[in-house]
């Protein structure tokens, strides 16, 4: 339980820190930004009191905030998809899940893990560039940010989640 919670801290460090400081900078043909923070919220256990969960979304997304200087995107995205994440669970896997288990490869399947995954990283992406356009002056453009983001996105996710769940597998 406690290598678990050191964990965490350790993972969320990291991941606000390189999003800080290495993927904030990314703009991949000025369409594509890999947010690869929402790792944390993604991965908190099954379980945990709503309230809990969307403190801790809000706080992660408005330290990316202090640090972005976005006024309050990330804070709305993340605690959106920290608030939409119990019922994305329970309607993917049609069943209550068991308290403090961790989404993962290992916990929902493959393609269980990957379809939440994805849609999880949706909705974030939707709501950030939603809420950072303002309007849909241009919504191709719009569109397409959102598209390669959530790829590249996603993709980042499933490398973390593969080392993850190698050492998962040999932890156990």
């Amino acid at each position: 339980m406690i290598n678990r919670i050191i964990r965490a801290l350790v993972y969320f460090g990291i991941f606000v820190l390189l999003q800080i400081l290495v993927l904030n900078n990314i703009h991949y043909l000025r369409i594509a930004t890999p947010f690869l923070y929402i790792y944390c919220i993604l991965k908190m256990p099954v379980g945990m009191s709503r309230s809990s969960l969307l403190c801790f979304s809000f706080f992660t997304g408005l330290l990316i905030d202090m640090f972005s200087n976005t006024p309050g995107m990330h804070a709305a995205a993340c605690s959106l998809a920290g608030f939409l994440r119990d019922p994305l669970l329970t309607f993917l896997k049609g069943e209550d899940l068991p308290k403090g288990l961790y989404p993962s490869y290992h916990s929902l399947g493959h393609a269980g893990f990957l379809r939440y995954m994805f849609l999880f990283v949706l909705i974030h992406h939707l709501t950030l560039f939603l809420v950072e356009a303002l309007t849909l002056f241009d919504p191709l453009f719009l569109s397409i940010r959102i598209i390669a983001s959530v790829l590249t996105t996603s993709l980042l996710i499933c490398v973390v989640e593969l080392f993850n769940f190698e050492t998962q597998k040999i932890g156990e």
